[in-house]
């Protein structure tokens, strides 16, 4: 949602900063599921998969939370959802997310 908020030119510049910076920090910090496994994102193969972060992934929980006040400034509604077990089956896992496809 913010890369089309960026695409639309409709960020601040300082909303756009923040976009790149913590892009970046994000491929320095965080695997991105589809450079091990090129289909976990194919919508034919693994409809519906989303990422999730690990409780213990606090470092990228809390820069999370800065694209969510852009998100609610700009007028999309998020909610932080905890939930106590996957909700769906497991197609990627790391240290720091899982991937799941969600149950029907």
């Amino acid at each position: 949602m913010i890369n089309n908020l960026s695409k639309a030119n409709r960020l601040t510049p300082e909303e756009e900063d923040f976009r790149r910076t913590s892009h970046s920090w994000y491929e320095a910090h965080h695997t991105n599921p589809i450079t091990v496994d090129a289909t976990v994102y194919d919508h034919a193969i693994n409809p519906g998969a989303t990422a999730w972060f690990k409780d213990s992934a606090t470092p990228l929980i809390t820069r999370a939370e800065g694209y969510l006040r852009i998100l609610e400034a700009h007028g999309v509604r998020c909610t932080k959802l905890v939930v106590p077990h996957p909700p769906g089956r497991i197609i990627y896992e790391d240290a720091d997310q899982i991937v799941v496809v969600p149950s029907r």
